[in-house]
């Protein structure tokens, strides 16, 4: 069996965007799963990508109010296919950032995080996959938005960084 999934983080709608861009959604809605790290700022869009996955798994982030509590957790920990997944809005300062997530997630095969608005894709010397797909809607230092899409067929995973442009204005 194979598994598509669909990463991103830091949707900060509608400070950073009125809307997700409408490539994401369309890779949200062929998704077989969602995975959301956290910086929703309003339950609308939480809302809106639940109602349109098929399996969702999201955590509440940095910039996500009281109203979140008891919506989402802090960390979450899931399996796709053979791969055991876990997920984080924060992993703190990228110096170490492999070491300290080896030792706090022993028992992980990928684990997503964001935050940063950086895009992230390593894989530590325990074999730990890092992932962060950056931000759809607010690209900081980065040149463009991004989320992640790819596939897991049982222990197998790759994954894709989409770019989009800023519009013109």
């Amino acid at each position: 069996m194979t598994t598509s999934f669909v990463l991103l983080s830091d949707t900060h709608l509608p400070k950073r965007a009125k809307d997700l861009p409408a490539p994401l959604w369309a890779d949200i809605d062929a998704a077989d799963l969602v995975v959301h790290a956290g910086d929703w700022v309003d339950l609308a869009t939480l809302d809106a990508i639940e109602a349109r996955s098929r399996r969702f798994v999201g955590v509440r982030g940095n910039n996500d109010g009281s109203e979140f509590d008891d919506r989402l957790p802090l960390v979450a920990r899931f399996a796709v296919e053979d791969l055991r997944f876990a997920l984080v809005h924060e992993t703190g300062a990228t110096t170490g950032r492999e070491r300290r997530m080896t030792e706090e997630y022993p028992d992980t095969d990928v684990l997503v995080f964001g935050h940063s608005h950086i895009p992230w894709d390593t894989v530590t010397p325990s074999g730990l996959r890092l992932l962060n797909p950056g931000s759809p809607t607010d690209r900081r230092r980065q040149p463009d938005h991004t989320w992640m899409r790819g596939r897991v067929d049982s222990r197998d995973l790759s994954v894709e960084l989409v770019r989009l442009p800023p519009p013109v204005r």
